[in-house]
């Protein structure tokens, strides 16, 4: 990749001594093989600590039930951000937001389970069909 177009100080920042600044975050693993597991822009800073919403998704969707799900931060005037779960369920189904809760504090650290869990039919897309995080934040009244 040579730049972004018309965007020079994009551009600038993308890259660091000739490496392009992906955003992704990952490991790699003792083979020497890479695994992405989150991006940058959406960890959230939760009481000074780094929470990936992948993480809580992952354990989400150990829930039965649970067709899709995203987490996004929430601006908290005191903690900085709080963890806010969008849920769609498999058709027909129900489910007990609170028992989803005491599901997920179960499996981790309190400060990373969302403080509300928000029920959808349908998680916004592009079109490509990534879920579109963005549009999330806006329905909490973020950027």
């Amino acid at each position: 990749m040579m730049g972004y177009w018309n965007q020079i100080e994009e551009t600038a920042r993308a890259f660091r001594d000739s490496w392009l600044l992906t955003g992704d975050l990952g490991y790699r693993d003792e083979e020497g093989y890479y695994f992405i597991t989150d991006r940058k822009k959406d960890m959230l800073l939760v009481n000074g600590n780094n929470v990936y919403p992948r993480e809580i998704e992952e354990v989400i969707y150990q829930f039965p039930n649970v067709k899709e799900a995203a987490v996004v931060g929430q601006t908290d005037a005191r903690r900085g951000e709080q963890p806010i779960a969008f849920v769609v369920l498999n058709e027909g189904a129900t489910v007990d937001g609170e028992a989803l809760l005491k599901f997920i504090r179960s499996k981790m650290a309190d400060y990373k389970v969302p403080r509300q869990v928000m029920l959808s039919t349908a998680l916004p897309r592009n079109a490509t069909g990534k879920v579109l995080k963005t549009e999330l934040r806006k329905q909490l009244g973020g950027k």
